[in-house]
């Protein structure tokens, strides 16, 4: 049986990750520098792998966090399923006391299964889903496709690897995640096996450490 090899990274630095202002899927913010590093040492390590197809969110950090794998010519596709959640009215401002209480509130709620409950204003981990699993149905069925990138963001993320893997969404929050740390699955059609796990191991020498928010 035919296997795709899977790899999975999430955007690099941008200034709203340095600052602590929370992003979501409604900012749309660029790489800053140490991005751009974070991603250009991404690409020295992995510019060998012979990519069918990257997949990207809508968001142009992600875009930005590949470009050099683009420019090389490796076709890519935007896809909505992969955008972040959206933090509703939170997005755009400092993390500050009130997000945070609703933050940890609403991640406790979810390991406890709650998953139908949003952020105010923003998305719930069912509606995340709702929107990642058609994303996920076509990307897994170009099967000319042997080896892919995807790109895409923290929370999304998280639940993307949950449903990949038939994981419960209370168990999001078992997946660590930091600025292009690697996820790499090969997948035979049926079942996905991990090889590696937020891979960071490019970022060796690079004096950077990840905002895991």
């Amino acid at each position: 049986m035919d296997k795709k090899k899977v790899y999975i990274i999430r955007h690099g630095e941008t200034d709203f990750n340095k600052k602590n202002i929370v992003q979501g899927s409604g900012v749309d913010s660029d790489l800053n520098d140490t991005g751009r590093a974070q991603a250009h040492s991404f690409f020295k390590s992995y510019r060998e792998v012979p990519f069918d197809k990257i997949y990207i969110s809508q968001l142009k950090r992600t875009r930005q966090t590949v470009q050099h794998f683009i420019d090389g010519g490796i076709p890519f596709e935007e896809l909505p399923g992969l955008n972040e959640i959206s933090w509703g009215i939170h997005e755009g401002l400092e993390h500050n006391k009130e997000f945070d209480n609703e933050y940890w509130k609403r991640v406790k709620e979810w390991r406890e299964g709650h998953l139908h409950i949003r952020i105010t204003g923003g998305e719930s981990p069912l509606e995340l889903a709702a929107r990642q699993e058609p994303a996920i149905e076509y990307i897994f069925s170009q099967t000319q496709e042997k080896t892919i990138l995807i790109c895409m963001h923290g929370r999304a993320l998280k639940s993307f690897l949950c449903l990949i893997q038939n994981m419960g969404l209370q168990h999001m929050d078992d997946h660590d995640h930091s600025n292009t740390g690697l996820y790499l699955f090969e997948y035979d059609s049926e079942k996905f096996n991990l090889l590696k796990t937020n891979d960071r191991s490019h970022l060796d020498g690079l004096g950077v450490l990840e905002d895991l928010t």
